[in-house]
């Protein structure tokens, strides 16, 4: 079954770190463009950061600065490192393609931020 799988989430004080995992299970990941994206409670789903399949990024500005996506095609995994974390960062956090999006989304992994 095509499927994504993310963790590392946790609970973490203002200022914090966490890196998140993802792996996908799809064949073509190595050319896949991959993001991630959050879901706060109360608010949609939004797109937080993009690596291309030739490794070009980008982020929404609210994370610019302080998160770093990165790939691993070897193992079919796409990263975020997130530092200097905010309360307004706690969400779910999922990932996907944004350009041949799975069918099915994760589970997620859940961030918290708080002191």
């Amino acid at each position: 079954q095509v499927q994504l799988v993310e963790t590392g989430g946790g609970l973490v004080q203002p200022g914090g770190s966490l890196r998140l995992s993802c792996v996908a299970s799809r064949s073509t990941f190595s050319i896949d463009d991959m993001g991630w994206y959050r879901q706060a409670p109360g608010k949609q789903r939004e797109w937080v950061a993009l690596i291309t399949n030739i490794g070009r990024t980008n982020y929404v500005d609210s994370v610019k600065g302080r998160f770093t996506i990165s790939r691993d095609n070897d193992k079919n995994t796409v990263y975020l490192q997130m530092n200097s974390l905010k309360p307004e960062d706690t969400a779910v956090y999922y990932c996907n393609s944004p350009t041949a999006p799975y069918e099915y989304w994760g589970q997620g992994t859940q961030v918290t931020v708080s002191s």
